[in-house]
């Protein structure tokens, strides 16, 4: 897919683009997966063809891999926003956590690229990107 057509997907599936080789990241995805009952979002690796596409037109670069992305609706969130607007799209009691967008950026960010930077250490690395499972490879971005 170009950048326009998983754009487009965006406006009916909030895409989360993610490292592929953390571990903490690939726990965020199976998380999301396990509450999302409606099957709404989509995912892509940062590495993968899709990720790198939306990377480039958002003009991020890509070697950038310590964020989770969320574009929902054509317009992209990192950071802490990307995690809470994907909470909030979740529902439920996870949808609480929607209220911490009340905090300032720069601290809601200071938290997030501490995780971020210590990811590796402390949740581990992959050698390659998780394959999902047939039963969610549809939700997958090639």
């Amino acid at each position: 897919m170009d950048a326009n057509e998983l754009l487009k997907l965006s406006e009916r599936h909030p895409i989360v683009l993610f490292d592929g080789v953390c571990n903490l990241c690939d726990g965020f995805v199976q998380f999301v997966m396990k509450r999302d009952k409606a099957g709404a979002f989509r995912f892509a690796p940062l590495q993968s063809e899709a990720g790198r596409t939306l990377l480039r037109h958002f003009n991020l670069d890509e070697a950038a891999m310590d964020t989770v992305i969320l574009i929902e609706n054509g317009t992209i969130h990192t950071k802490s926003t990307a995690a809470l607007r994907t909470a909030r799209n979740i529902g439920g009691v996870w949808g609480l956590a929607y209220v911490f967008i009340i905090l300032p950026k720069f601290i809601r960010n200071s938290v997030y690229d501490f995780i971020a930077k210590n990811r590796y250490r402390w949740f581990g690395k992959k050698d390659a990107c998780m394959i999902p499972t047939p039963e969610v490879r549809a939700r997958f971005l090639q």
